[in-house]
This record gives structure tokens, sequence and C-alpha cells, in this order.
């Protein structure tokens, strides 16, 4: 099935006790230029404030920010909150995911291992994820989308 960018609403927010309000506004920004309905929740938003946000519009990606080192605890049981709500949507996760974050293949299958989707640093640009989701979503741009080719 292939979806038209415009109708694909999207579920972003800071998770847990993390304030860091920059990444999630630039996001915001980013995903709905691209045309993607932003429900943007803030900062310090609950599992479960995800949650209900996603069913409520209905989303079909719930993006989750972390920039204070400590999505691992906050993230415990995410999926299964957003399962018992019955959430079908594609989740990421991006940020400063740990603290000390050295190893970035151990942190990223430790997110991936979470129930996560697709796992991004803090360095990541907006487009790779924006590209990502139209990859997960399958989404296809439409004709006024496509670059034009010149003879």
């Amino acid at each position: 099935m292939v979806l038209n960018t415009m109708s694909q609403t999207v579920v972003l927010g800071v998770i847990g006790s993390d304030a860091h309000v920059v990444g999630i506004t630039i996001l915001e920004q980013a995903f709905s230029a691209a045309g993607f309905d932003v429900v943007n929740l803030g900062v310090q938003t609950s599992q479960e404030e995800f949650a209900e946000a996603a069913v409520a519009h209905d989303a079909n990606a719930v993006l989750v920010s972390s920039l204070y080192g400590h999505a691992e605890q906050d993230c415990q049981g995410f999926h299964d909150v957003l399962e018992s709500r019955g959430v079908d949507a594609v989740s990421y996760i991006g940020g400063n995911l740990a603290v000390g974050q050295d190893d970035w293949d151990r942190t990223r299958e430790t997110f991936e291992a979470l129930g996560f989707d697709r796992v991004f640093d803090s360095e990541t640009d907006p487009e790779e994820a924006i590209a990502a989701l139209r990859t997960d979503l399958d989404i296809r741009p439409t004709e006024s989308e496509r670059p034009r080719i010149s003879s």
C-alpha cells in the first residue's frame, strides 16, 4: 500500500524527566515541512501520554527524543504500554540516549531490543529520519514532489 505523506501523523515528544526542547522543535519543523502532520507533546512526556496521543491522533509513527542520557530507564516497558493501548505505529528514538554513549552499536542494539524500529544518535540530520520514515511507511513522492529531469 502506497501512502500519501499528507495523511501521515507522527507523535513526537521528549520522554521521561528530560526537559531538552530544542531537538523536538527542530524535528517538528522538519517533519512538518516534509508534509507530515506532527503532534508535538513537548518535554517530560510520560509513556502513557505518548500512547494516548498515538491513539487519539491515529498516529502512523511515534518519535521519542531524549538528550539527558537516561532513555533506557525511561523506555523500559514503553512498547508494552503502546501495545496495551492498541497502538500499531512505527517507533523511533533518537538523541543522546546513554550517558557516556561511546559504543553506538551497543546503544542501538539496546533500544532495538526495547522494541524501537529505528535508533538515531544526536548527530543525525532530520532529513535522514524523514527518509527512513518514508521508507518504513512506504510513502512514495507525489508527481509534484518528484525531481524534474531536464533533457
